[in-house]
């Protein structure tokens, strides 16, 4: 979820913070107070945000709580279950071609918007041109997931400038069809996502839309009812939604508290029903208490997602390779997870995580990322000798690391200051940015190093593997190498299995071994609390939650 999302993410926090991948209030009604009983007719789901959407446009997210907040607001052609699999959404039914290219959607004719017009197959073509359009600004981060289809690419690019000839066709109102470029698995589970959602043509010309709840019209179970900055978000349920007599929420209110030490003591006097990843946070250094105290409602689970820092490969001293590999050899990721982040978290070091797909297993049980590099601190320090040499430095410009607001980053920036200053003997600051300045800085490569997170958006090392590409929109460390470009083109058009497989590990060993883009920290587990009385829930294995079928149980 850049996530999405730039999750974002990712629209990130998955386990502590937000994940790019890549969602309280004041309320008298009886059925949401402090203790979870609920009536039939009225239900309010209470939970926290630990960073504020930047926008709800699905064309410029990319980070986990925005990704949280729209899976409330609008829904896809398909949605995922729990389990991974696709199920339907505003598609009733489709047809897959025998070749794999062509795929024919057949669209609910109850399928609303919330002001009552009918969803139609051209109000997906209008989303997905304008995610394609060169003079769309800001540019959609996301526009590249839409390249497996015929000419996106070419009409992103400016090389086709005809967007009929772009493979997606409103064939009636109900029936859309898309032409790939090339076979993809996994496609059908792409169109949940966030960049394929429609959007109400009624936003043509109104730059300000998605800031506003009264121009904000929505196909999804919920629409925004309240967005008042920096305190809360409430949607409410959509009565236009075709499937509304399965949602039984009326509202969810939503929190917006920074401070995970906020959010723990409001869950434990009632005021949320949900505290934790991937929207909010519970503090690292309560999870060992809270998990004996409340084992219940504790539950940490693998998912999906990689923590780590990024190098601004433009900016001294990261243009050198060998001073990024120093920094990263340097860092004693099992200390971090046993001493900072206190979740259960997997150390890592490779890209990407345990649970995405392979060949015929996991992609990470068949290339072990512990190839790539060790922890070494004489190692280290001699590679940072060797870099500065290369560079001319007698001494190192200053450094900075970045992070978005959020407790357990500062915790865990601190600790990698510490270790860079112990092993290195270098200084670094470190410096936190409200989560929409945070992204802003993050994409102009205004920074040195910077905390980041990586949701899965599908269950393929792709969705890992191509951010990493030149010119890719979720791509903010300015890392540009054209082996590494032509391995990713390879997998996207290969069929074969095993050679899919040996492209994306070639492809990792570059990212990772040979040019240390990223210093990975660890692989995610979801760490959260849930009321015994809210069931419902759904949280997929790439660690994206759906409050959408949730509901509070009498008690």
């Amino acid at each position: 979820m850049k996530r999405k999302s730039l999750l974002v993410l990712l629209t990130l926090v998955l386990a502590f913070g937000t994940v790019l991948a890549a969602c309280g209030s004041d309320n008298s009604n009886d059925s949401s107070q402090g203790d979870g009983s609920s009536t039939p007719t009225e239900q309010v789901l209470k939970i926290n945000l630990s960073a504020e959407p930047p926008t709800f446009d699905p064309a410029l997210a990319q980070d986990s709580q925005t990704n949280t907040v729209l899976k409330t607001m609008y829904e896809g052609l398909v949605r995922m279950d729990s389990e991974g699999n696709e199920i339907a959404g505003v598609a009733e039914s489709w047809k897959i071609s025998e070749d794999g290219l062509i795929y024919e959607f057949k669209l609910r004719e109850d399928a609303k918007w919330s002001n009552g017009d009918a969803v139609t197959a051209n109000d997906f073509v209008f989303a997905w041109k304008r995610v394609l359009d060169p003079a769309t600004s800001p540019a959609p981060p996301y526009s590249y997931q839409l390249y497996y289809i015929s000419g996106a690419e070419e009409y992103n690019t400016g090389e086709l400038t005809d967007f009929s000839k772009v493979g997606v066709e409103a064939v009636d109102e109900h029936t859309l069809r898309v032409t790939l470029k090339n076979p993809t698995p996994y496609f059908l589970g792409l169109t949940s996502f966030y960049t394929y959602y429609p959007v109400h043509q009624s936003i043509e010309g109104n730059d300000k839309w998605a800031t506003n709840k009264d121009s904000m019209i929505t196909n999804g179970a919920f629409t925004l009812t309240q967005w008042t900055t920096g305190q809360k978000i409430e949607v409410t349920k959509n009565e236009q939604y075709w499937d509304k007599d399965n949602i039984k929420l009326s509202k969810i209110d939503m929190s917006l508290t920074p401070s995970g030490a906020t959010e723990l003591s409001s869950y434990r006097s009632g005021e949320l029903d949900y505290a934790g990843a991937p929207n909010g946070e519970i503090p690292t250094d309560q999870i060992p208490g809270v998990s004996k105290e409340l084992p219940e409602e504790f539950h940490s689970t693998g998912i999906a997602s990689t923590y780590y820092y990024m190098f601004n490969t433009t900016a001294e001293p990261f243009q050198n390779a060998k001073i990024r590999k120093a920094f990263t050899m340097a860092l004693t990721r099992q200390s971090i997870v046993d001493n900072v982040t206190l979740g259960g978290q997997i150390p890592a070091y490779g890209f990407v995580p345990p649970g995405i797909k392979g060949e015929s297993a996991q992609f990470r049980e068949e290339v072990k990322d512990a190839e790539y590099f060790q922890e070494n601190a004489d190692e280290a320090k001699k590679l940072l000798e060797e870099g500065m040499k290369e560079e001319g430095y007698t001494t190192l410009p200053k450094i900075t690391l970045i992070y978005n607001s959020s407790e357990a980053h500062q915790k865990l920036a601190v600790a990698a200051a510490n270790m860079w200053k112990t092993v290195l003997g270098v200084e670094v600051a470190t410096q936190n940015q409200e989560w929409g300045v945070f992204l802003e800085t993050r994409n102009n490569l205004n920074y040195q190093i910077a905390r980041a997170g990586w949701s899965a958006d599908y269950n393929d090392p792709m969705t890992f593997m191509d951010i990493w590409t030149t010119g890719n929109g979720n791509n903010d460390s300015g890392y540009a190498n054209p082996e590494y470009d032509a391995l990713i083109e390879k997998a996207a058009e290969e069929k074969d299995l095993a050679k899919r497989n040996e492209y994306f590990a070639q492809a990792e060993k570059i990212l990772i071994q040979d040019d240390m883009v990223i210093a990975p920290v660890y692989y995610y587990t979801n760490v959260s609390l849930t009321k015994p009385n809210l069931k419902g829930v759904s949280l997929d294995f790439s660690g994206a939650i759906d409050f959408t079928r949730a509901y509070l149980e009498n008690k």
